[in-house]
């Protein structure tokens, strides 16, 4: 029987490998995966080369099942970084981005990461970036709109005029 490949066999490792990272579910299956490898006789080295972990990484998931079992391969809680801004301050950004820039003394008609990144620090003399203000966006439900350019809402005809005729 011949043997099946895969093509492009190098991307579409990197594909599935970004996946199982994406899902907590898909992550504990993987450490599954890895502990019955080891159970069947593997080493953690060859188990980490055919998964694509860490050796490191293997002898952890071991250790901690060892001593947790199931519940030890399952992913943590992490707290991460406490934010800047109170709930309090959330909340009065959350009003301020419902009214123009210009109701809270900024220039501009628009809220961009950069306007709400100049008002929190100007509100609440909290610096945040403008990658973080384009997070704040949707963590406090709004999406980002770009505006249409002015030539969408001209006159038919000045556009007629305008266009490059053959």
């Amino acid at each position: 029987m011949k043997a099946l490949t895969i093509s492009d066999a190098d991307m579409i490792v990197l594909g599935l490998q970004d996946e199982i990272r994406r899902s907590a579910d898909a992550r504990y299956d993987h450490r599954l995966h890895g502990i019955l490898l080891v159970a069947q006789g593997m080493s953690c080295p060859e188990v980490a080369r055919l998964l694509g972990d860490a050796p490191r990484t293997v002898e952890n998931w071991v250790r901690r099942f060892e001593r947790e079992g199931l519940a030890g391969l399952v992913d943590i809680e992490r707290p991460g970084r406490p934010s800047r801004l109170t709930a309090e301050q959330l909340a009065q950004a959350d009003r301020s981005l419902r009214e123009p820039p210009s109701a809270v003394g900024l220039s501009g008609q628009l809220w961009d990461g950069k306007t709400l990144s100049a008002y929190l620090a100007l509100e609440f003399g909290v610096s945040v970036g403008v990658r973080q203000a384009q997070r704040l966006f949707r963590q406090l439900g709004f999406r980002q709109r770009k505006p249409r350019p002015v030539i969408a809402h001209a006159n038919p005809a000045q556009q007629a005029a305008y266009k490059k005729s053959d």
